[in-house]
C-alpha cells in the first residue's frame, strides 16, 4: 500500500483552512477587533476636529427692581376724611399681588406737544409773591342743579367730575368756558364695605388688565382734564400693587394725580413719585361738617396753612353749606392777601412731579 494511502487512513482526509472551525472563529474575532479599533479611531479624530459646544446655562429669573425706600410726602399728611363714618382707622397697607416690574420710560407726547396735565391747565392769575390756595370741588355731576351753582363761583376752581355722571361733555365744557380746571373723580374701594363708591370702582385684588379697563372707561367720559383724584379709596389707595397699575397708566397718559388722602396709609404720593407722575395731596377738607360756619372755619385753616407754607389745597363737595360759604369767601380772597390758583399751578411750582 502506498505511503499516501497509509497517512490518509491514520489522520483522515485533509480539510481546507476555511473549513476548520478554529480558523473560522479566529477570523471572526480578528474582524471584530479590527472594527472596534476603526470606530474608536474615528471617534477620537472627530473629537479633535469638532468645535467645542458652549455649556447650557440655567434659566435666569427675571430681576424685579425693589421699590424705593419710603418717601416723605410732599406736605405733612393731613387727617383723612372718614368715608361716611367718624374716626375710621385704616389698617396697614395690603400687600395685594406681587410688585410689578419697574416703570417703563415715559411716553413722549404726540408731535412733541405738552402732556395733558400741562396742555389743559388753566392759566394762573399773577402770583406776585402771595400765598396760593387751591379749592377742589369733587363729587360733581350727579346733582345737576348744585353742579351749576358751583360752576357759577369765581374761577379758577379745580372741579372733579364723577365718572358715572350723565351729560359730562356738556357740563365740563361749560366749566372750562368759565375758567375752571377739570379733573376726573375716579371711584376707588373704601375700607368699609357699607359705602358704595359707584360703578367700575377700582378694587384691591383686581388684575392689572381689569384695573386698566375700568380706569380707561372713567377717563373716556369727557376730555380736557388735567388728571384725576380718588373718590373714597381708603382701601385701594393703601394698596401698593393696585396703585402701581394706576400710576403706570397715568404716566403713559401724561396726567397728574391729586391724593384726596382718605387714609393715613395712602401710598399715592410715594407711587406717583416712583413713576414720575406730577402730583399733590389734599391739606384741608372743607365740609366734613356740613354747616356754613363749619366750612368757614375750615377756610380759615386753609388760609393759615397757606400763609405759613406758601400754598395749600382744600377739597370740598357740592353741598349747599359749602357753596354758600365759598360764595362769600372767594370774592374777598385777594383783599386778604392770597391768590386762588388752579391745582396745576401748585404742582408746577411746588410739587416734586412738576418741572
Amino acid at each position: 500500500m502506498a505511503r499516501r494511502d497509509i497517512r490518509h487512513m491514520l489522520i483522515g482526509p485533509r480539510k481546507r483552512l476555511w473549513e476548520r472551525p478554529s480558523v473560522v472563529v479566529a477570523l471572526m474575532v480578528a474582524v471584530l477587533v479590527l472594527g472596534l479599533g476603526i470606530g474608536v479611531g474615528v471617534g477620537l479624530l472627530a473629537g479633535r476636529t469638532a468645535p467645542p459646544q458652549p455649556p447650557v446655562e440655567p434659566e435666569q429669573a427675571i430681576a424685579v427692581e425693589p421699590p424705593p425706600p419710603p418717601v416723605e410726602p410732599v406736605v405733612p399728611p393731613p387727617a383723612p376724611r372718614p368715608e361716611g363714618a367718624s374716626n375710621v382707622q385704616a389698617p396697614p397697607p395690603s400687600t395685594g399681588v406681587a410688585l410689578m416690574a419697574p416703570p417703563p420710560a415715559p411716553v413722549p407726547p404726540a408731535s412733541g406737544g405738552l402732556p395733558p396735565w400741562q396742555r389743559f391747565a388753566v392759566a394762573s392769575p399773577p402770583i406776585k409773591g402771595r400765598p396760593m390756595v387751591t379749592v377742589v370741588i369733587d363729587d360733581l355731576g350727579l346733582d345737576r342743579r348744585r353742579a351749576e351753582r358751583v360752576l357759577a363761583l369765581p374761577a379758577p376752581l379745580t372741579l372733579a367730575f364723577m365718572t358715572y355722571a350723565e351729560d359730562l361733555p356738556q357740563l365740563t365744557a361749560t366749566a372750562r368756558s368759565r375758567g375752571h380746571e377739570l379733573m376726573v373723580h375716579v371711584p376707588m374701594q373704601p375700607l368699609a364695605g357699607a359705602y358704595d363708591p359707584g360703578p367700575d370702582v377700582l378694587e384691591v385684588g383686581q388684575s392689572p388688565d381689569e384695573i386698566r379697563r375700568r380706569l380707561a372707561w372713567g377717563l373716556s367720559r369727557f376730555d380736557g382734564f388735567v388728571g384725576l383724584n380718588n373718590h373714597m379709596g381708603s382701601r385701594f389707595t393703601a394698596n401698593a400693587a393696585g396703585m402701581q397699575v394706576v400710576m403706570e397708566d397715568m404716566r403713559r397718559r401724561g396726567l397728574a394725580f391729586l391724593d384726596s388722602v382718605t387714609t393715613d396709609h395712602s401710598v399715592g404720593a410715594a407711587q406717583a413719585r416712583r413713576y414720575g407722575v406730577p402730583f399733590a395731596a389734599r391739606d384741608v377738607f372743607l365740609d366734613n361738617e356740613q354747616s356754613v360756619s363749619a366750612v368757614r372755619g375750615q377756610l380759615a385753616k386753609l388760609e393759615e396753612l397757606a400763609r405759613k407754607r406758601g400754598h395749600a389745597i382744600a377739597i370740598g363737595h357740592p353741598h349747599d353749606a359749602t357753596i354758600e360759604a365759598l360764595a362769600g369767601w372767594l370774592p374777598r380772597l385777594e383783599g386778604r392777601g392770597l391768590v386762588l390758583v388752579p391745582l396745576t399751578t401748585i404742582i408746577r411750582t411746588h410739587g416734586p412731579g412738576g418741572p
